[in-house]
């Protein structure tokens, strides 16, 4: 039996459940060589300067489901953790010719009021209201620190109602304060969808999908003409899928993903419930990552041979042109700084391109995924170089302004604009990199380097910004170690 349990309405946060840690700094093969009996300790900092909220994950998870409605039971400002993933929606419906449209995601309102008196009526019309509105196929409500504090009794308003809405009402359990790991969030959403949605595969019945788990889906095309060599079609979770298509992944032949951290949960839960298989290689980031995974996928399809010759005719014509980038790239040097996956994955892949990586920083870290193992991309990197320096931070940035000024690489690449814009303040280049497939497989890897080579030969924004930014840190602090302010391992 497995450690996932969808029979419960919440599922353990990340600290809880994988062992997570949000502060540490030393080497990948020391992170890695503790991390396989699950005893690196957490270490706080007496200093927090940013951080990030689960429930934005769970709500933009949830909310760009096309016929579902988020009821977010919560203040009104909570709401501003929807702004990101109503961007990403309307530019993944873009690419898919969609109806051009809001997330539907909608406010309880909470006041200060309710704090006193409670909430639930408030939750109920809200519900009532938004159906005869919208009429989605299934309402979540998801939690807030305020909700949860209050100790507002969700699952009842949602029993009491469920049979005359006729729809899925399902819980979504993400109150921010119960977690620094804010991708605990995206866990949530899928425990709510595994929970509440997907059904028992149907007897008899014969599938040919595989479920892709990712964000916005913007290499569907490719996806789609690649595994159709395999003779599958790829349905991509959970951005604009539908409540019916979301039933029905118990019945797919194998769950892929583009982020580890990401899809743990979701892949995991229906291999260890319904027996579909999920890759747990590396991510397809790069050539090694996008090899093994394809690879691994091959061998579950029983389409091996249909995969090698896909790889074989890629490697050749791309050969030629990564040769070209390799070479511009060669004793260039940079610094990571992303979530636990993407982080260790493309510093696998800037080092697949010559690029000498010099640093790695990741938001949080997890000891192991939902299948009981350490994260395959943390274990690839410590057998190439156990030496590499890395840190665990929730994105705090003075220590990343501390590092970068230390280390002074060539480019710092990140995924996030909150980080990326004190490097270009610092005049280092820096890459954000908004597109979860900008280097997925033979062609990512390509446009990716060359967008690396153009970053390094136009400096000029980063040159003229920092001749004229004073940043607010003090000198103190740029002489001080980047990590002074850790405080000594308490555990868990």
């Amino acid at each position: 039996m497995g450690i996932i349990d969808i029979k419960r309405n919440e599922v353990p946060i990340r600290e809880n459940r994988l062992k997570a840690i949000t502060g540490y700094v030393g080497t990948i093969g020391d992170l890695h060589g503790q991390a396989t009996t699950c005893s690196a300790q957490n270490r706080e900092r007496c200093f927090t300067q940013a951080s990030a909220c689960s429930s934005g994950c769970c709500q933009n998870q949830l909310g760009s489901i096309t016929d579902a409605l988020v009821i977010n039971h919560a203040p009104v400002g909570c709401a501003a953790d929807s702004v990101p993933g109503n961007v990403n929606y309307k530019s993944g419906a873009r690419l898919r010719g969609l109806e051009y449209r809001n997330v539907q995601i909608i406010s309880t309102n909470l006041e200060e009021r309710d704090t006193v008196f409670g909430a639930t009526e408030k939750l109920r019309d809200t519900i009532l209201q938004a159906y005869e509105r919208y009429k989605p196929n299934a309402i979540f409500v998801t939690t807030s620190c305020v909700s949860g504090i209050i100790g507002e009794d969700i699952q009842s308003v949602l029993n009491e109602l469920k049979d005359e809405l006729g729809i899925p009402l399902v819980p979504a359990f993400c109150e921010g304060f119960k977690t620094k790991v804010w991708a605990s969030g995206f866990d949530a959403a899928f425990h709510a969808v595994l929970h509440g949605i997907v059904e028992p595969p149907r007897s008899g019945f014969t599938s040919n999908t595989v479920n892709f788990v990712n964000f916005r889906g913007s290499a569907r095309r490719e996806i789609i003409a690649t595994f159709a060599k395999l003779g599958v079609e790829p349905v991509f979770l959970l951005q604009h899928s539908s409540v019916e298509q979301i039933r029905r992944i118990s019945e797919a032949r194998a769950t892929v993903s583009i982020c580890g951290t990401l899809g743990s949960y979701l892949g995991n839960g229906l291999e260890q419930y319904y027996g579909v298989s999920y890759v747990k290689t590396e991510q397809p980031h790069g050539i090694t990552g996008y090899k093994n995974w394809l690879r691994s996928l091959g061998d579950l399809l029983g389409e091996r041979d249909a995969v090698e010759a896909h790889i074989s005719a890629e490697e050749t014509r791309i050969a030629d042109e990564l040769a070209d980038i390799r070479a511009k790239l060669k004793g260039k040097t940079a610094v990571v700084g992303m979530g636990p996956s993407f982080g260790h994955n493309y510093t696998r892949v800037l080092r697949e391109l010559g690029v000498e990586v010099i640093w790695a920083a990741t938001w949080h870290f997890d000891q192991n995924y939902d299948h009981g193992e350490v994260p395959e991309s943390t274990k690839r990197l410590a057998e190439a170089d156990e030496s590499l320096g890395v840190s665990v931070g929730d994105q705090q940035n003075y220590e990343i302004v501390n590092l970068l000024g230390k280390l002074k690489p060539d480019i710092y690449v990140t995924r996030h604009g909150g980080s990326s814009v004190w490097a270009t303040k610092m005049g280092i280049a820096s890459y954000m990199i908004t597109d979860e497939y900008a280097a997925f497989g033979f062609n990512g890897i390509l446009n990716f380097g060359n967008v690396i080579i153009d970053k390094l030969t136009n400096r000029s924004l980063a040159r003229k910004l920092a001749e004229r930014i004073k940043l607010p840190y003090s000198d103190w602090w740029i002489s001080q170690d980047s990590f002074s302010l850790l405080e000594a391992a308490g555990g868990y």
